[in-house]
């Protein structure tokens, strides 16, 4: 074939095809009035994407399907948000059933009420609180000094009991090893030392309130000739307590008052004339008092060990009336003396009747009916953006032909004319109005907060009933389930319609990999291979151009030199 037939032939066989190669062009390099030849690989280009035309068409439909999904993802998101705010308001134990306690004396008495208790007035008169029994020691130098030996027995009133020996080399040194030894017998008490300017004491107190978890300290006697008080710090003074001397089988009774010092205790117990002479002294450690049998053969026994312990509260019960009915707590958090009502005793007013109202909250109700109010409002605004026409474009939102989101909007505005009627009886609210929402021509709600707490505080039974209805069958339950038609998981509107927009998107992605591969690749090489044998025919054609000439006589045109 000559090179002017198959530049024929091609432009033949692919001019339905190339439709950007220009055949003037190459004409007029045949001619050799322009540079001839052909760039092989735009015009492969060009040809290949006239070629994929249906491809385009095919990915725009996945840009519009992409933009579809995102849209109702968005509107799916918000109606589900409305749904649950529904089943919150559905609930035997959401915001509507919560419930506050107001005192009228909230210095004594605080009480908290659980969710769905019964409202009400109840009358409280708190007689007395419950207290926790607490001992302290005698005064020593500090938490690390080594007490005198003797020993004390712990008893609780339920009966078990520990004795713990002192200044023995054991367990008892120090009150810091006291203190442990105690911790550890499980009696049902703690120890701790308690220290400041004067010196350290171990107080010892219940883990519980009442007169149950009381107990109580006892020491050994001492009996002998002289016996030695611990040292008291220098400038310190005695508690208020009791001594009790017994010589002869006669006890005899010396009672100290706060503020007492060793030296007029010892004045006081000289002064009976027991047959004992009792001595104020000091060393490094503080003062101390010594007694001691005036012939130094008769021997005395005092109560006073060389490490005592003074009471500074008992352990008792509260006691109170709730409604006329007396009752009696081990601690001040009273719960079972009204249904579902924690009391917490702060205080004791006896005689004085405290007034506790149990009522709705209408806080979180409020909060709840507020949400759900901008919850519907995110999803109808979402809703109707689709059938917003673009004054530019002069068309709707990508989903403004979607059957869902066409009947999404109609359902959502029909179901806020939801009308309870109370099986008995009569309502103040019967509608979403009597709580002061209001539906613009928009479909968008607004509410009248006065309106809305006048009900809460007025009426909040009526209102709980208008949500609820009888079981749980009232106004919001009413919307749930018309929002689960498209909310639903299993098969709801919205799972069936991005499935639909899924497997479409699929099937497009798969058109389009079929047509690359089954036409778009061998396409490729066909017209590579005919573009390619096109510029080599160019190529060649102003040689055998002129050997044309050559052999007609013809002189080529500007080379003649007359």
């Amino acid at each position: 074939m000559s090179s002017v037939s198959a530049v024929n032939s091609l432009l033949s066989s692919t001019a339905t095809t190339t439709p950007a190669i220009s055949i003037s062009s190459i004409l007029a390099a045949t001619a050799g009035t322009s540079t001839p030849g052909i760039d092989v690989t735009s015009a492969v280009a060009a040809a290949i994407y006239a070629d994929r035309a249906p491809e385009r068409a095919w990915q725009a439909d996945q840009t519009t399907l992409s933009s579809q999904t995102t849209a109702l993802t968005s509107i799916q998101t918000a109606t589900e948000a409305l749904a649950t705010d529904m089943q919150n308001l559905n609930s035997l134990t959401g915001p509507l059933a919560a419930r506050t306690v107001t005192s009228s004396d909230s210095n004594d008495l605080a009480a908290t009420a659980a969710t769905g208790t019964v409202s009400g007035t109840h009358t409280v008169v708190v007689n007395s609180v419950a207290t926790t029994a607490s001992w302290y020691s005698d005064l020593e130098s500090s938490p690390t000094a080594t007490l005198p030996t003797s020993s004390l027995t712990l008893t609780t009133t339920a009966g078990p009991s520990a004795t713990f020996a002192t200044g023995t080399g054991t367990s008892g040194d120090t009150l810091n090893d006291l203190a442990t030894a105690i911790n550890g017998s499980n009696l049902g008490v703690r120890a701790t030392v308690v220290s400041d300017a004067t010196g350290s004491r171990l107080a010892i107190i219940a883990d519980t309130s009442g007169t149950a978890a009381g107990f109580s300290i006892t020491s050994a006697n001492y009996t002998g000739t002289s016996w030695t008080s611990p040292d008291m710090p220098t400038g310190s003074t005695l508690g208020a307590n009791s001594v009790t001397l017994t010589i002869g089988g006669t006890p005899t009774t010396i009672t100290t008052t706060a503020g007492e010092t060793y030296a007029q205790l010892a004045t006081a117990i000289n002064g009976l004339g027991l047959g004992v002479n009792a001595t104020a002294g000091s060393d490094a450690n503080g003062t101390n008092l010594t007694i001691a049998s005036n012939d130094g053969l008769t021997p005395f026994t005092i109560n006073e060990p060389a490490f005592g312990f003074t009471q500074s509260a008992t352990g008792a019960d509260a006691s109170l009336t709730v409604d006329g009915v007396p009752i009696d707590s081990a601690t001040n958090t009273v719960t079972g003396a009204i249904n579902g009502v924690t009391l917490n005793l702060l205080g004791a007013a006896p005689g004085s009747p405290i007034s506790l109202t149990v009522a709705s909250d209408a806080s979180q109700v409020s909060t709840a009916i507020n949400q759900f109010v901008t919850d519907y409002n995110t999803a109808i605004g979402l809703v109707n953006t689709q059938f917003n026409v673009d004054s530019t474009t002069n068309s709707q939102g990508v989903l403004g032909t979607d059957s869902t989101v066409v009947s999404l909007q109609s359902a959502l505005e029909q179901a806020f004319n939801y009308v309870y009627t109370p099986a008995t009886g009569t309502t103040s609210v019967s509608t979403i109005g009597d709580l002061g929402i209001t539906m613009a021509n928009d479909g968008t709600l607004s509410v009248d907060s006065a309106t809305l707490n006048s009900a809460l505080t007025n009426n909040a039974t009526d209102v709980q009933n208008f949500f609820e209805g009888t079981a749980l069958n009232g106004f919001a339950n009413s919307v749930y389930n018309t929002l689960n038609n498209y909310t639903s998981p299993a098969n709801g509107a919205f799972k069936v319609d991005l499935n639909s927009m899924a497997a479409t998107n699929t099937d497009l992605t798969s058109q389009i990999n079929d047509y690359e591969t089954g036409y778009i690749a061998s396409q490729q090489t066909v017209l590579t291979a005919d573009f390619s044998q096109a510029e080599v025919a160019l190529q060649q054609l102003p040689q055998q151009m002129a050997q044309l000439n050559a052999l007609l006589g013809l002189t080529p045109t500007g080379n003649s030199n007359g």
